[in-house]
């Protein structure tokens, strides 16, 4: 399972894709551009001022180097519509009172993990006084968190919490314990990592700042419809990869870039190994800031074992090294990937498969249950869709 709020491992690319003859979108670029006000009719016309909404999709892909073509454009607007209802700051339902339990749940898990178990008891136990003390008893910020109905009422509350603990808060008997109390701790203990209407979470909108300023600055620009727009259309677009159908990048969006590619490469190295490991799209495994686990993952071992047993000329060394690329196109020329869907075609004698549906399932305090990525793409999809068809009918 994966938690809606881990980091998604990223890599930065280059904003000169196009001109190194990767495409970053799937589309067909011989299509005509569309025009901003082109783009607004094919927005729900349920959604308010849907021309501002339309010229900033426009720009933004524009400044991206991104074709203004119906299936492009269908596809930001898919997502969009999916994550937020064009809305820059959503409401969630429920969300305070999902908030609080998540603070509850994990408060002591997250301060042990992340700073240690001595400073994390600390830090932790003044974190629940303040929570249910602060700023007076009888409007505590426990309180005021039940009351939040957008990310950016809870986002800036916890701004104000963190404000408060990093004003008051001093140990000096913890070494580097004052420094750790702030906008470090926030962002560690922060319940919303996923941020405005294209739902981008916070670690790859770091990763791709589009102008200066602090963590708070960041997140408030996400709240924006700008800003919102600006790093999900990088995040969904901004890659390269040869799928054929737009599902898979949508599979992509919610379950990490090339999931879709890489539990196609799972897959086949099941069927060549007769294994059944689990088609998640996740090649490596990695702890919850993103960072590569130096233990090996399933499909690690497996492709030892195999390469072993087939004689294969591919270190255990060089695996890790090529699946260290798994989130870039560039896995795809690595020999680890090339010796399985040689492997493949040999045992099946069927050409190799390039993508199928992550099977992962998606969890977090802001949904109501658990949903897996097959449901989140097929929704995209169908949004697409009938984007495509209404282009269609107005013969755009």
């Amino acid at each position: 399972m994966k938690n809606a709020y881990l980091p998604i491992v990223v890599t930065a690319l280059s904003l000169s894709l196009a001109a190194c003859g990767d495409r970053a979108w799937w589309s067909n670029n011989d299509e005509p551009t569309l025009s901003s006000a082109q783009i607004a009719k094919l927005i729900p016309t349920r959604v308010q001022q849907r021309e501002s909404w339309a010229k900033d999709i426009h720009d933004i892909s524009k400044q991206f180097g991104i074709p203004q073509s119906k299936d492009n454009i269908c596809s930001i607007i898919a997502v969009v519509d999916q994550e937020s209802n064009f809305i820059a700051d959503p409401q969630v339902a429920g969300l305070g009172a999902k908030a609080v339990k998540e603070v509850e749940e994990r408060l002591d898990e997250k301060f042990t993990e992340k700073l240690g178990e001595k400073i994390g008891g600390t830090v932790a136990g003044y974190f629940q006084d303040v929570l249910k003390n602060q700023p007076s008893p009888e409007n505590n910020y426990l309180s005021q968190m039940r009351k939040v109905k957008t990310e950016r009422e809870l986002d800036e509350l916890y701004r104000e919490i963190f404000a408060y603990m990093a004003k008051h808060y001093h140990v000096s008997a913890l070494t580097g314990a004052a420094k750790l109390v702030g906008q470090d701790i926030g962002e560690k203990l922060n319940p919303i990592t996923t941020l405005g209407s294209m739902q981008v979470h916070i670690s790859y909108a770091k990763a791709n700042k589009r102008q200066g300023g602090n963590m708070a600055a960041l997140r408030s620009d996400l709240y924006t419809q700008y800003g919102g727009l600006y790093y999900g259309i990088h995040r969904l677009m901004m890659y390269p990869a040869d799928y054929d159908r737009a599902i898979y990048r949508f599979a992509d969006y919610n379950s990490g870039m090339y999931s879709s590619r890489n539990a196609a490469f799972q897959k086949m190295l099941n069927l060549v190994a007769d294994l059944k490991l689990d088609l998640d799209g996740d090649l490596l495994l990695y702890t919850k800031d993103g960072s590569e686990r130096a233990q090996k993952s399933q499909s690690e071992m497996a492709l030892i074992h195999l390469f072993a047993l087939e004689k294969v000329l591919i270190t255990p060394r060089q695996i890790r090294a090529d699946l260290k690329k798994e989130k870039e196109k560039k896995f795809e020329e690595t020999a680890t990937y090339q010796e399985i869907v040689r492997l493949y075609q040999e045992k099946t004698g069927k050409a190799p498969m390039y993508a199928i549906m992550p099977e992962v399932v998606i969890s977090g305090p802001k949904l109501s249950r658990d949903y897996n990525t097959n449901w989140f793409a097929t929704r995209v999809n169908g949004r697409y869709d009938t984007c495509m068809q209404r282009a269609k009918r107005l013969k755009l």
